[in-house]
């Protein structure tokens, strides 16, 4: 696919699960699993309604929605749910329309990854899709107060960046994420039309 940025855009910001990396049917079927294990259940509008929102949130609307309280606690979920992530990393791979224009821009333009993932899951997954080498500015989870749609997680990529937000080309899959670009005064791509999710 041929994809060429925005006019004006001097830097680039992607999310990571479902954006740079096919890993959404990963975390749904842990989240599903984990849910499941305590005597609820999810479907994959629950998640995409959640795409973007870090592990403990998604955790907390689990319970209120499955009714849930008092019978298992956010990290009893959240620790299930990445046992079951964890099993399924390796079979992890990068979206080649979106990571095309990574090797595009790669040395041209600034980039960096905005993601509501945590530290150490979004490590491993560059690592896996042999992308972490195109990054060297990742915000994630635990580097910010406020999460999508709040524009904190893509703002903190600006500044490191030192590109002012109307310069930015934001790409994502997540209503979420989107909001957050939008919020943050810089252009929002959606990936989805670019790739087949089977989730």
């Amino acid at each position: 696919m041929q994809y060429d940025i925005k006019p004006g855009i001097r830097g680039l910001i992607f999310d990571l699960d479902g954006t740079l990396a096919d890993t959404m049917p990963y975390h749904f079927k842990g989240w599903r699993i984990a849910c499941q294990k305590f005597g609820g259940d999810i479907d994959t509008a629950f998640l995409r309604k959640h795409t973007g929102t870090p592990g403990r949130i998604i955790a907390e609307e689990i319970i209120k929605k499955c009714k849930l309280n008092g019978s298992v606690t956010i990290d009893q979920i959240m620790a299930e749910k990445l046992i079951e992530f964890y099993k399924e990393q390796h079979l992890f791979k990068p979206i080649i329309p979106v990571v095309e224009i990574v090797r595009k821009y790669y040395g041209k333009l600034p980039m960096a990854v905005g993601t509501g993932g945590h530290r150490e899951a979004v490590e491993q997954t560059l690592e896996i899709t042999d992308l972490r080498k195109f990054f060297d500015i990742i915000i994630t989870a635990n580097d910010v107060d406020n999460f999508k749609p709040h524009p904190e997680t893509f703002l903190k990529c600006a500044a490191l960046m030192k590109i002012e937000p109307q310069f930015i080309e934001v790409f994502e899959d997540g209503d979420l994420g989107i909001k957050a670009a939008l919020s943050a005064g810089m252009s929002a791509t959606d990936v989805r039309p670019w790739y087949d999710s089977n989730w």
